[in-house]
């Protein structure tokens, strides 16, 4: 049976967690290795440092076989189920999600969701990363159609070496869904804030990041996409490099 490998970066009891377990029970044998708490903007972490120590959860406690990864990344957790639970056995795909919040634009840079299915192409796994946009309510288990497209799609259409993708779903309570698009990685801007406090002992400590967000009008984006009521299927490689860049660094090559 098609093995699928589902991480998170919203810790193993995440809703959104168990609820892409079930989806994806419906198209082979889940497995999840999962943070054993929230790793939110993580990014593309791996614990090189410090001893991972990986539990089996009692059966029963998730819908699928689960282990939880103790102060692990997502990074951590699939390189942990590909080479140590799974012992190499090769799953079809990594899944990651589902996350309650946006990964939309230059978010995939900073997102332990994003760097769970990316870490999933790196290892040679096709990767997929599913976010829910924030509303009043997160209705995970309406999603059910949406993530059997992507995954039916993923299953019968090999993407290319070292790619996942990224999906970015509108959240259904705010308004209709109307279909879902390829996209390219639009801009996520956000107010550069930092809260600065004071500890009972007199000490500064900082908040960063901050709650107002822009987003340019990019036409054919995920931002886009989204705002206009559209489920955003983002393809994006590992290979960061930038052609037209690399192509005028030609003038700064000599021999030293």
């Amino acid at each position: 049976m098609t093995r699928i490998l589902i991480t998170n970066d919203d810790g193993i009891r995440a809703p959104g967690l168990a609820a892409l377990a079930r989806m994806a029970a419906r198209w082979g044998d889940p497995l999840i290795v999962a943070p054993d708490r929230d790793k939110s903007g993580i990014g593309h972490a791996i614990t090189l440092k410090e001893p991972l120590r990986a539990h089996r959860l009692s059966a029963g406690a998730l819908p699928c076989e689960a282990w939880e990864v103790v102060n692990g990344s997502p990074t951590d957790c699939v390189y942990l189920g590909l080479h140590h639970v799974l012992a190499g056995e090769r799953p079809a795909l990594v899944l990651s999600g589902i996350n309650p919040g946006p990964n939309l634009g230059w978010d995939a840079f900073y997102s332990g969701t994003v760097a769970g299915a990316r870490e999933g192409a790196l290892q040679g796994v096709p990767g997929v990363a599913f976010s829910l946009l924030s509303g009043p309510e997160l209705p995970f288990d309406e999603l059910g159609p949406i993530v059997d497209h992507v995954i039916e799609y993923a299953l019968a259409t090999p993407l290319p070496p070292w790619v996942c993708l990224n999906v970015n779903v509108p959240n259904p309570r705010i308004g209709p869904i109307r279909g879902i698009r390829g996209t390219c990685l639009g801009q996520r801007h956000y107010s550069k804030e930092i809260h600065v406090r004071q500890d009972p002992r007199g000490g500064e400590y900082l908040w960063i990041g901050g709650k107002d967000v822009f987003m340019p009008d990019l036409p054919g984006s995920d931002c886009n996409a989204v705002r206009e009521g559209f489920v955003a299927v983002t393809p994006l490689g590992c290979d960061l490099t930038h052609p037209a860049a690399l192509a005028n660094l030609a003038t700064i090559e000599s021999t030293l």
